[in-house]
């Protein structure tokens, strides 16, 4: 198993981490003020450059408004 932030599997996880934000319609900027973050730091995540972990997910997620188990079935399902 690759764990290599720059798998395929990885690239899909990011592009459905960004669809989420996008779809929840929220900017990076945005994203970041909620997480109380930088907008670069949103944008290294969102592009392989800084891993996340299960904690961070949710966390994300959860300023998405969207449950760990909703993502995880979308990208399951590659919706």
């Amino acid at each position: 198993m690759d764990k290599s932030i720059y798998s395929h599997e990885y690239e899909i996880f990011l592009t459905f981490l960004r669809k989420a934000r996008k779809s929840a319609k929220l900017s990076q900027t945005e994203l970041a003020v909620k997480l109380g973050e930088t907008q670069s730091f949103v944008s290294k995540c969102e592009r392989g450059e800084r891993r996340l972990d299960i904690i961070e997910l949710r966390w994300w997620l959860s300023a998405m408004g969207l449950s760990v188990s909703k993502f995880a079935t979308n990208l399951e399902n590659k919706e």
